[in-house]
């Protein structure tokens, strides 16, 4: 039950970062707003760790973090970029493809969820495809970016299990000294400003603690329980973004992305149950 509540506070968490970096991409540059949220996140990390001093990692746990921390942040950087060019309702799931990597390395590396459990999987992922699709015509635009960001989350959900054994903190602080400095090239490279637009501080500074606190509670999923459970139930987030469109931005659901929502609770459910 824990690696469930852990994992759905992460997918929770991520959809609302999303959300928020996605809106100040629209406004600036997606590696300025990646950059700077990580970096938000990073201080956040510095101060848990002065404060709960936990134990130091090894040297090759915090190498994993690091590697993770690599596909994180350019995942982020390439969602954020693919959410400020394209339509959300089709960004999204094909980001969250991600959670497939994570799945098939867990099967293959013995996990055995109960069939209960096997059938919520693909229940849930269903409905997160079907609350996803945009009603009517939408632009095509930045699918490749948001496939990249699925390689890069996927790369991070399986990395930062093992890195975390020993410290979740330490290994979330272990992915910010790669992830930031990657993004600071990025932004380097394609003459991005760090500076902050005007009114936008809210979203970036949203979408930073958000950030890490999903990265440090999925951290906490994948050591506490099976690696499958944990990234199905974190990869739910473009639910949570997708009904954020609706509150927020007053995108209405379609009859089809509701039943989407409602399939994936279902998944959620017999997930738990299982």
């Amino acid at each position: 039950m824990t690696t469930i509540l852990l994992g759905l506070a992460a997918g929770v968490s991520w959809g609302f970062a999303d959300f928020f970096g996605g809106l100040a991409s629209r406004r600036m540059s997606a590696a300025s707003v990646a950059a700077v949220s990580q970096m938000i996140g990073t201080v956040l990390l510095v101060a848990a760790l002065i404060l709960m001093r936990p134990t130091l990692p090894s040297w090759p746990d915090l190498g994993l973090g690091a590697l993770a921390g690599v596909g994180g942040g350019l995942g982020v950087f390439a969602f954020y970029r693919a959410l400020a060019v394209g339509t959300i309702s089709l960004v999204a799931p094909v980001s969250a493809l991600g959670a497939g990597i994570p799945v098939a390395v867990g099967l293959l590396q013995g996990e055995q969820p109960g069939r209960l459990a096997l059938v919520g999987i693909f229940v849930a992922l269903t409905g997160a495809v079907v609350a996803s699709r945009a009603p009517g015509p939408a632009t095509r635009r930045g699918l490749g970016m948001a496939a990249l960001a699925a390689v890069g989350f996927g790369l991070f959900f399986v990395l930062i299990g093992p890195a975390s054994e020993t410290s979740v903190l330490w290994a979330a602080f272990a992915t910010r000294t790669a992830s930031v400095p990657v993004l600071i090239a990025v932004c380097l490279g394609t003459r991005a400003s760090l500076r902050i637009g005007h009114g936008l501080w809210p979203y970036v500074l949203g979408a930073g603690v958000l950030d890490v606190a999903a990265n440090v509670a999925f951290a906490a999923a994948a050591t506490a329980g099976p690696l499958v459970i944990a990234s199905v139930l974190a990869g739910l987030y473009p639910v949570t973004t997708v009904v954020l469109a609706q509150i927020v931005l007053h995108e209405r659901l379609s009859p089809g992305q509701t039943a989407g929502v409602a399939v994936a609770l279902t998944g959620v459910a017999l997930i738990a149950v299982g």
